[in-house]
């Protein structure tokens, strides 16, 4: 048995299949399948179920994949802790990035571009997601971070958030809408919103979390008419007159926005309120294990980026870690 091959069992359960996996591993779809089908032959028993079109383990496979992950992971922090003693860091880590995360506030590719540029021999990979599934995903292991929007109001066990971005929830609506009955509205109550059919986040969202947990303690479901995961696409929706668009806002933003195709060119002109009585927050947090990096290739990516965010958003230098109870 050779770590490469454990690699190589590891990778096709990840890409789901031999072909994706080859082409990750830059290897010949015929080599990777021999290899792996070297190491059933060496244990005994088939670790793969190929009678789908998708792979998956059989029940030998389910209960070897963890030993095979923690053999690469020792693998790799002996590798890890001689390149820190040398000063180069290698290995991969990974990022993941809840849509919309950080908006114009934080250029995250410029971000890795830099540190990229200061760890050549480092991997990065970015991973974009719901914060739910990314929870779970930094649980496991399969995140070594990721700037999220948390679902629980305490962060799950196991885990430590950062805010990054605090912002109020607001509305976004035709310039038309019975909300801007009063010219100089500039809030809308929760209550008003109950009839309303209402746009937004997918479920597994914090924006989404949040606006549920406000509506159950007010006695009433949220009327969810459109669901996207992009914020431009609810805009869209919310500017053809589809509903209401629930995002967040921010602290003193213009009332009036235009969707694309706006008032120059004749297309409907939004309007903002923020949701009020009560006031829905919605955030943003830099999430990773509360034991720690992993990794020294981890832990410098979540210093780095600590550092960086503090410089660029007031918000993640005032606020302290919150690590789960």
């Amino acid at each position: 048995m050779e770590l490469r091959q454990l690699r190589y069992l590891v990778t096709v359960v990840e890409e789901g299949g031999f072909t994706r996996a080859a082409a990750r591993l830059h290897l010949a779809q015929p080599g990777l399948s021999a290899q792996i089908r070297q190491l059933e032959q060496e244990l005994g028993q088939p670790l793969l179920d190929r009678s789908h079109r998708s792979v998956t383990l059989t029940e030998t496979g389910r209960a070897v994949l963890p030993y095979a992950r923690a053999a690469l992971a020792a693998a790799d922090a002996v590798r890890e802790t001689v390149d820190a003693y040398t000063g180069l860091l290698r290995g991969r880590v990974s990022l993941g990035l809840v849509s919309g995360a950080t908006g114009h506030a934080f250029d995250i590719a410029s971000f890795l571009a830099d540190f990229h540029g200061v760890h050549p021999a480092l991997e990065i990979t970015l991973t974009e997601d719901s914060s739910e599934r990314m929870q779970a995903a930094l649980l496991t292991g399969e995140l070594d971070l990721a700037l999220l929007g948390p679902t629980e109001e305490v962060p799950p066990p196991g885990l430590s958030f950062q805010t990054v971005i605090d912002v109020p929830l607001a509305v976004l609506a035709a310039a038309g809408d019975p909300l801007f009955e009063r010219a100089d509205a500039t809030s809308v109550s929760l209550a008003e919103l109950r009839d309303r059919a209402l746009i937004c986040l997918p479920r597994g969202t914090g924006v989404r979390a949040a606006l549920e947990r406000a509506c159950k303690r007010a006695g009433f479901p949220p009327r969810i008419a459109f669901e996207a995961a992009a914020p431009d696409v609810l805009v869209q929706l919310a500017a053809r007159g589809l509903g209401v668009a629930v995002l967040p806002g921010g602290e003193g933003e213009e009332g009036h926005r235009e969707a694309e195709g706006g008032s120059a060119s004749g297309g409907p002109t939004l309007r903002t309120l923020t949701i009020v009585d009560p006031g829905i927050r919605a955030r943003i947090a830099l999430a990773w294990r509360s034991a720690g990096p992993a990794s020294p290739a981890a832990k410098a990516l979540l210093d780095s980026l600590r550092e960086r965010l503090r410089e660029r958003l007031p918000a993640m230098a005032e606020e302290p870690e919150t690590p789960a109870g």
